[in-house]
Protein backbone atom coordinates (compact mmCIF):
# COMPACT_ATOMS: atom_id res chain seq x y z
CA UNK A 1 0.00 0.00 0.00
CA UNK A 2 1.38 3.35 -1.04
CA UNK A 3 0.53 5.21 2.17
CA UNK A 4 1.74 2.60 4.64
CA UNK A 5 5.29 3.95 4.97
CA UNK A 6 4.10 7.53 5.34
CA UNK A 7 1.57 6.50 7.97
CA UNK A 8 4.16 4.60 9.99
CA UNK A 9 6.59 7.51 9.82
CA UNK A 10 3.83 9.75 11.09
CA UNK A 11 3.18 7.29 13.88
CA UNK A 12 6.79 7.64 14.95
CA UNK A 13 6.46 11.44 14.88
CA UNK A 14 3.27 11.40 16.97
CA UNK A 15 4.70 8.87 19.36
CA UNK A 16 7.70 11.06 20.19
CA UNK A 17 7.74 14.20 22.30
CA UNK A 18 5.45 16.94 20.97
CA UNK A 19 6.57 20.44 21.86
CA UNK A 20 3.29 22.22 21.25
CA UNK A 21 -0.23 21.84 19.99
CA UNK A 22 0.79 23.46 16.69
CA UNK A 23 3.41 20.75 16.23
CA UNK A 24 0.76 18.09 16.80
CA UNK A 25 -1.67 19.68 14.34
CA UNK A 26 1.05 19.93 11.71
CA UNK A 27 1.99 16.29 12.25
CA UNK A 28 -1.55 14.92 11.90
CA UNK A 29 -2.20 17.19 8.91
CA UNK A 30 0.81 15.67 7.18
CA UNK A 31 -0.70 12.17 7.37
CA UNK A 32 -2.19 11.32 3.95
CA UNK A 33 -5.94 10.80 3.71
CA UNK A 34 -6.87 7.26 2.76
CA UNK A 35 -8.78 6.52 -0.40
CA UNK A 36 -12.02 4.59 -0.10
CA UNK A 37 -10.35 1.42 -1.38
CA UNK A 38 -7.42 1.72 1.06
CA UNK A 39 -9.81 2.41 3.93
CA UNK A 40 -11.96 -0.62 3.10
CA UNK A 41 -8.91 -2.87 2.84
CA UNK A 42 -7.59 -1.78 6.26
CA UNK A 43 -11.05 -2.02 7.81
CA UNK A 44 -11.45 -5.58 6.50
CA UNK A 45 -8.06 -6.54 7.95
CA UNK A 46 -9.15 -5.21 11.32
CA UNK A 47 -12.69 -6.54 11.16
CA UNK A 48 -11.79 -10.04 10.03
CA UNK A 49 -8.25 -10.60 11.34
CA UNK A 50 -8.01 -8.17 14.26
CA UNK A 51 -4.97 -6.51 12.66
CA UNK A 52 -3.85 -3.81 15.12
CA UNK A 53 -1.50 -2.22 12.59
CA UNK A 54 -4.49 -1.69 10.30
CA UNK A 55 -6.35 -0.07 13.20
CA UNK A 56 -3.39 2.22 13.85
CA UNK A 57 -3.29 3.36 10.25
CA UNK A 58 -7.04 4.03 10.24
CA UNK A 59 -6.73 6.11 13.40
CA UNK A 60 -3.71 8.09 12.22
CA UNK A 61 -5.32 8.97 8.92
CA UNK A 62 -8.38 10.43 10.70
CA UNK A 63 -6.71 12.43 13.47
CA UNK A 64 -6.96 15.60 11.36
CA UNK A 65 -10.77 15.28 11.44
CA UNK A 66 -10.72 15.10 15.24
CA UNK A 67 -8.81 18.40 15.36
CA UNK A 68 -11.37 19.98 13.05
CA UNK A 69 -14.31 18.81 15.18
CA UNK A 70 -12.63 19.74 18.46
CA UNK A 71 -12.05 23.32 17.28
CA UNK A 72 -15.82 23.70 17.04
CA UNK A 73 -15.99 23.41 20.84
CA UNK A 74 -13.34 26.02 21.61
CA UNK A 75 -16.01 28.47 22.77
CA UNK A 76 -16.55 26.54 26.00
CA UNK A 77 -13.33 27.83 27.51
CA UNK A 78 -11.71 24.39 27.75
CA UNK A 79 -8.18 23.58 26.53
CA UNK A 80 -8.18 22.59 22.87
CA UNK A 81 -5.59 19.86 23.45
CA UNK A 82 -7.92 18.23 26.01
CA UNK A 83 -10.82 18.40 23.58
CA UNK A 84 -8.67 16.78 20.89
CA UNK A 85 -7.56 14.07 23.29
CA UNK A 86 -11.16 13.22 24.17
CA UNK A 87 -12.07 13.24 20.49
CA UNK A 88 -9.23 10.81 19.79
CA UNK A 89 -10.75 8.44 22.35
CA UNK A 90 -14.03 8.61 20.44
CA UNK A 91 -12.18 7.95 17.18
CA UNK A 92 -10.56 4.83 18.60
CA UNK A 93 -13.93 3.55 19.81
CA UNK A 94 -15.38 4.19 16.36
CA UNK A 95 -12.56 2.34 14.59
CA UNK A 96 -13.11 -0.65 16.88
CA UNK A 97 -16.82 -0.77 15.99
CA UNK A 98 -16.56 0.17 12.31
CA UNK A 99 -18.03 -2.37 9.90
CA UNK A 100 -16.84 -1.85 6.30
CA UNK A 101 -19.74 -3.93 4.97
CA UNK A 102 -22.20 -1.17 5.87
CA UNK A 103 -20.93 0.88 2.95
CA UNK A 104 -20.18 4.22 4.63
CA UNK A 105 -16.87 6.00 5.08
CA UNK A 106 -15.21 5.80 8.47
CA UNK A 107 -15.31 9.57 8.98
CA UNK A 108 -19.11 9.58 8.63
CA UNK A 109 -19.40 6.84 11.24
CA UNK A 110 -16.74 8.19 13.59
CA UNK A 111 -18.02 11.75 13.82
CA UNK A 112 -20.81 10.67 16.18
CA UNK A 113 -18.39 8.87 18.52
CA UNK A 114 -15.96 11.79 18.46
CA UNK A 115 -18.68 14.29 19.32
CA UNK A 116 -20.08 12.03 22.04
CA UNK A 117 -16.74 11.88 23.87
CA UNK A 118 -16.19 15.62 23.53
CA UNK A 119 -19.73 16.31 24.77
CA UNK A 120 -19.13 14.18 27.83
CA UNK A 121 -15.89 15.99 28.58
CA UNK A 122 -17.48 19.42 28.15
CA UNK A 123 -20.37 18.59 30.46
CA UNK A 124 -18.03 17.24 33.15
CA UNK A 125 -15.52 20.09 33.05
CA UNK A 126 -17.39 23.19 31.90
CA UNK A 127 -18.47 23.89 35.48
CA UNK A 128 -17.67 22.43 38.88
CA UNK A 129 -21.38 21.69 39.25
CA UNK A 130 -22.72 19.54 36.44
CA UNK A 131 -25.21 21.50 34.34
CA UNK A 132 -26.85 18.59 32.50
CA UNK A 133 -27.49 15.02 33.57
CA UNK A 134 -30.33 13.65 31.45
CA UNK A 135 -30.22 13.12 27.69
CA UNK A 136 -32.75 15.91 27.15
CA UNK A 137 -30.72 18.34 29.28
CA UNK A 138 -27.54 17.52 27.35
CA UNK A 139 -29.26 18.19 24.05
CA UNK A 140 -30.69 21.44 25.41
CA UNK A 141 -27.30 22.53 26.78
CA UNK A 142 -25.49 22.37 23.44
CA UNK A 143 -28.38 23.59 21.29
CA UNK A 144 -29.26 26.50 23.56
CA UNK A 145 -25.73 27.90 23.31
CA UNK A 146 -26.03 27.82 19.54
CA UNK A 147 -29.52 29.33 19.59
CA UNK A 148 -28.53 32.37 21.65
CA UNK A 149 -27.51 35.13 19.26
CA UNK A 150 -26.19 37.46 21.97
CA UNK A 151 -24.96 37.41 25.55
CA UNK A 152 -28.19 38.86 26.95
CA UNK A 153 -31.14 36.97 28.37
CA UNK A 154 -33.69 35.54 25.95
CA UNK A 155 -36.99 37.37 25.78
CA UNK A 156 -40.24 35.55 26.47
CA UNK A 157 -40.93 35.22 22.75
CA UNK A 158 -37.38 33.99 22.02
CA UNK A 159 -37.63 31.46 24.86
CA UNK A 160 -40.88 30.11 23.43
CA UNK A 161 -39.32 29.79 19.95
CA UNK A 162 -36.27 27.95 21.30
CA UNK A 163 -38.49 25.63 23.35
CA UNK A 164 -40.59 24.83 20.29
CA UNK A 165 -37.57 24.23 18.06
CA UNK A 166 -35.89 21.91 20.60
CA UNK A 167 -39.08 20.14 21.65
CA UNK A 168 -38.86 21.03 25.35
CA UNK A 169 -40.89 23.14 27.76
CA UNK A 170 -40.36 26.87 28.30
CA UNK A 171 -39.45 26.21 31.96
CA UNK A 172 -36.67 23.82 30.91
CA UNK A 173 -35.20 26.44 28.58
CA UNK A 174 -35.32 29.08 31.33
CA UNK A 175 -33.65 26.79 33.89
CA UNK A 176 -30.89 25.84 31.47
CA UNK A 177 -30.33 29.50 30.56
CA UNK A 178 -29.92 30.28 34.26
CA UNK A 179 -27.35 27.49 34.57
CA UNK A 180 -25.45 28.77 31.55
CA UNK A 181 -25.40 32.29 32.98
CA UNK A 182 -24.15 31.18 36.39
CA UNK A 183 -20.54 31.20 37.49
CA UNK A 184 -18.57 29.05 39.89
CA UNK A 185 -17.98 30.69 43.25
CA UNK A 186 -15.62 29.42 45.92
CA UNK A 187 -17.57 28.12 48.91
CA UNK A 188 -14.98 29.27 51.41
CA UNK A 189 -12.63 31.96 50.11
CA UNK A 190 -9.14 32.23 51.50
CA UNK A 191 -8.97 35.96 50.85
CA UNK A 192 -7.93 38.14 53.78
CA UNK A 193 -9.99 41.08 52.54
CA UNK A 194 -12.64 41.78 55.17
CA UNK A 195 -14.95 43.28 52.54
CA UNK A 196 -15.18 39.99 50.64
CA UNK A 197 -17.55 37.29 51.77
CA UNK A 198 -17.82 33.71 50.51
CA UNK A 199 -21.11 31.77 50.41
CA UNK A 200 -20.25 30.03 53.66
CA UNK A 201 -20.55 33.41 55.45
CA UNK A 202 -24.21 33.68 54.45
CA UNK A 203 -25.29 30.25 55.69
CA UNK A 204 -27.51 30.44 58.78
CA UNK A 205 -26.22 28.68 61.85
CA UNK A 206 -28.99 26.60 63.48
CA UNK A 207 -29.69 27.19 67.18
CA UNK A 208 -27.42 30.25 67.20
CA UNK A 209 -29.85 32.78 68.73
CA UNK A 210 -28.37 33.74 72.16
CA UNK A 211 -31.82 34.30 73.65
CA UNK A 212 -33.03 30.88 72.54
CA UNK A 213 -29.81 29.28 73.75
CA UNK A 214 -30.17 30.80 77.24
CA UNK A 215 -33.83 29.86 77.36
CA UNK A 216 -33.02 26.27 76.36
CA UNK A 217 -30.28 25.98 79.00
CA UNK A 218 -32.57 27.42 81.69
CA UNK A 219 -35.35 25.03 80.73
CA UNK A 220 -33.02 22.03 80.91
CA UNK A 221 -31.64 23.18 84.27
CA UNK A 222 -35.13 23.71 85.71
CA UNK A 223 -36.26 20.38 84.31
CA UNK A 224 -33.38 18.63 86.08
CA UNK A 225 -34.23 20.41 89.32
CA UNK A 226 -37.91 19.49 89.08
CA UNK A 227 -37.00 15.88 88.31
CA UNK A 228 -34.68 15.70 91.32
CA UNK A 229 -37.41 17.12 93.59
CA UNK A 230 -39.99 14.71 92.16
CA UNK A 231 -37.66 11.74 92.66
CA UNK A 232 -37.09 12.80 96.25
CA UNK A 233 -40.85 12.67 96.90
CA UNK A 234 -41.00 8.95 96.05
CA UNK A 235 -40.52 6.19 98.57
CA UNK A 236 -37.16 4.47 98.61
CA UNK A 237 -38.27 1.37 96.69
CA UNK A 238 -40.03 3.33 93.93
CA UNK A 239 -37.09 5.72 93.70
CA UNK A 240 -34.64 2.84 93.33
CA UNK A 241 -36.75 1.03 90.72
CA UNK A 242 -37.20 4.14 88.55
CA UNK A 243 -33.54 5.10 88.85
CA UNK A 244 -32.27 1.64 87.92
CA UNK A 245 -34.84 1.14 85.15
CA UNK A 246 -34.50 4.58 83.49
CA UNK A 247 -31.53 6.57 84.77
CA UNK A 248 -28.77 3.99 85.20
CA UNK A 249 -26.23 3.40 82.39
CA UNK A 250 -26.78 -0.36 82.67
CA UNK A 251 -30.52 -0.68 83.08
CA UNK A 252 -31.96 -3.44 85.28
CA UNK A 253 -34.69 -5.76 84.03
CA UNK A 254 -38.04 -6.38 85.70
CA UNK A 255 -36.95 -9.91 86.61
CA UNK A 256 -33.69 -8.68 88.18
CA UNK A 257 -35.57 -6.27 90.43
CA UNK A 258 -38.27 -8.83 91.16
CA UNK A 259 -35.66 -11.30 92.45
CA UNK A 260 -33.98 -8.62 94.54
CA UNK A 261 -37.21 -7.40 96.21
CA UNK A 262 -38.81 -10.85 96.45
CA UNK A 263 -41.92 -9.97 94.40
CA UNK A 264 -43.19 -10.78 90.92
CA UNK A 265 -42.06 -8.99 87.78
CA UNK A 266 -45.63 -7.77 87.30
CA UNK A 267 -45.52 -6.11 90.73
CA UNK A 268 -42.28 -4.32 89.80
CA UNK A 269 -43.97 -3.09 86.62
CA UNK A 270 -46.90 -1.75 88.62
CA UNK A 271 -44.61 0.07 91.05
CA UNK A 272 -42.68 1.55 88.13
CA UNK A 273 -45.86 2.70 86.38
CA UNK A 274 -47.27 4.33 89.54
CA UNK A 275 -43.94 6.08 90.23
CA UNK A 276 -43.75 7.48 86.71
CA UNK A 277 -47.30 8.82 87.00
CA UNK A 278 -46.35 10.57 90.24
CA UNK A 279 -43.25 12.02 88.57
CA UNK A 280 -45.27 13.39 85.66
CA UNK A 281 -47.74 15.04 88.03
CA UNK A 282 -44.93 16.55 90.11
CA UNK A 283 -43.07 17.82 87.01
CA UNK A 284 -46.25 19.41 85.61
CA UNK A 285 -47.05 21.09 88.90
Amino acid sequence: MTTTVALRNSALTLGGPIGSLDHYVQAVSAVPVLTKEEENELAMQLHLDGDLEAAQELILSHLRFVVHIARGYSGYGLPLNDLIQEGNVGLMKAVKRFDPDVGVRLVSFAVHWIRAEIHEYVLKNWRLVKVATTKAQRKLFFNLRKAKKNLGWLSKAETAIVAKDLGVSVDEVTRMEQRLAGVDVSYDTSSSDEDEFSPVAYLPSPNSDPAELIERVDWQFNAHERLAEAMASLDDRSNDIVARRWLAEKKATLHDLASEYGVSAERIRQIESNAISKLKSAMAA
